[in-house]
């Protein structure tokens, strides 16, 4: 596999697909570094519930773009890609490969793509929409982006504010769904750069998969983490407290569900990321697939992960 640092790898998957341990296994095996591609462990903290690679995996392999803001800070697109574009550069002045892996379909197509040109922005139009949101709950905004943008809604969990705001600023401002601008993106020349893998799953399987992982999370302490997180002196930011887990974990604490109710919640709504996730990824080309079947060992995954890239640089 000398060959395989002439390209960098993107491992791509739906939530829970087990491509972090490919990730991972592959950064050993060709000396490499990782880049994470997921929106909320960018948040300090905010470990348990993102799934983070725990202590010893970071200890052994670098990692880049974990834990760079505060939980009450905000992050979005162009502070992934200016993190990921110097992360990128370190790790190829230190000659060793990139390796960038995760599940954020819109971080993806922007270090693929680069960004879309800017949609339609009004800062009066979002403030009237954010007391809306406010006045109605962002649940009844997500019944009104489901009408009008129902490829956007699907991706965009209710609970996220931020994001139905945003969408429907687009939509009122510009008159067109975000949907459709996003779909404006074209794979530039650039991507042959990048050697793309996807770890594809059945559904049942990933939903199973779903199932185990959130049970685990608060097993593992989920709620005391969402508590300490709110105890902090600076409020969580709109960003942070809409993720999935910790959205579901404060209404819990706040008194207006019981536990059993919002793990149930956590793992309907993250079964919704991965749909989302799966309708993206379609989108994406070049895309080298490996199907991965029920109970499968990580060790066979990687071995096909593995085998694949030899092949390609042969």
């Amino acid at each position: 596999m000398a060959n395989s640092k002439q390209k960098k790898i993107l491992i791509l998957g739906v939530t829970g697909s087990g491509k972090g341990r490919v990730a991972f296994d592959l950064a050993q095996e060709l000396d490499g570094e990782i880049i994470s591609i997921d929106s909320m462990k960018v948040y300090r903290r905010l470990d348990i519930g993102t799934a983070k690679p725990p202590r010893e995996a970071r200890q052994r392999v670098n990692y880049h773009v974990i834990d760079v803001v505060e939980p009450s800070e905000s992050f979005n697109v162009a502070a992934f890609l200016e993190a990921a574009s110097a992360a990128i550069r370190q790790i190829e002045n230190r000659k060793k490969t990139v390796i960038a892996v995760g599940g954020t379909s819109l971080y993806i197509k922007s270090l693929l793509c680069g960004l879309f040109e800017e949609a339609g922005s009004d800062e009066q139009v979002r403030a009237r929409l954010h007391a809306r949101a406010e006045a109605e709950g962002p649940a009844e905004l997500h019944r009104e982006l489901t009408r009008i943008d129902p490829a956007a809604a699907e991706r965009i969990n209710p609970n996220d504010t931020r994001r139905i705001v945003r969408a429907l600023e687009v939509y009122q401002t510009t008159g067109r769904p975000i949907s459709s601008l996003q779909k404006q993106w074209q794979t530039p020349q650039s991507q042959d750069d990048w050697t793309i893998i996807g770890l594809r799953r059945e559904k049942t399987d990933a939903s199973s998969r779903i199932n185990r992982r959130v049970k685990k999370m608060i097993d593992a302490g989920l709620v005391d983490e969402v508590k300490a997180l709110l105890q902090e002196e600076e409020p969580l930011s709109q960003q942070a407290r809409c993720a999935i887990g910790y959205a579901e974990i404060i209404e819990h604490l706040e008194g207006s569900i019981g536990l059993d109710e919002a793990t149930e919640l956590i793992k309907r709504n993250t079964r919704r990321l991965a749909k989302g996730q799966r309708t993206w990824f379609k989108t994406f080309r070049d895309v080298h697939w490996i199907d991965v079947e029920p109970d499968e060992p990580s060790e066979k995954t990687f071995e096909q992960a593995r085998k694949l890239l030899a092949d390609l640089s042969a």
